[in-house]
């Protein structure tokens, strides 16, 4: 395995023209190495990875939303965090605005007042959830009454 990271890191290591990408390289054939001298690479550990990948899924979104209309210019936001995150939990209130503001782009309105906005923990086992809920109100333009 030795063998493979260095061979796989000189070609790469001798170019000149990719200087930016030498350290890089260079830190990723040395942790293949250390992994290797260290037997990382045997079944259980690899096994166990690959599950913790799976519970963990760091590409997955943080917050799942959920938008209801109340009536033509009200809506509703809920927010829910997934359960295993390494942070995130102080943007409740970033992610509800963001939606927001889409959501009045998407319709064409002008601006939009918020109504409610209310955030906590569900307690739930086994892990705790943080939540968000709010209601807004779509505001037309008073200028352009047709827009």
């Amino acid at each position: 395995m030795r063998r493979l990271a260095i061979l796989l890191a000189l070609p790469l290591l001798a170019c000149s023209t990719v200087d930016r990408m030498a350290g890089p390289v260079a830190g990723l054939a040395g942790a293949v190495v250390m992994a290797s001298d260290l037997d990382y690479f045997e079944t259980q550990y690899l096994a166990g990875a690959l599950i913790a990948y799976a519970i963990y899924d760091p590409l997955a979104p943080t917050w799942t939303i959920t938008a209801t209309s109340i009536d033509e210019t009200r809506v509703r936001f809920d927010l829910r965090m997934r359960a295993l995150t390494t942070g995130g939990e102080g943007e409740a209130r970033h992610v509800f605005e963001r939606n927001v503001r889409a959501l009045v782009s998407d319709r064409g309105y002008a601006d939009y007042r918020i109504v409610r906005f209310e955030e906590g923990i569900d307690s739930a086992r086994p892990f705790a959830r943080r939540y968000a809920s709010g209601e807004v109100q779509l505001i037309a333009s008073q200028s352009w009454p047709s827009l």
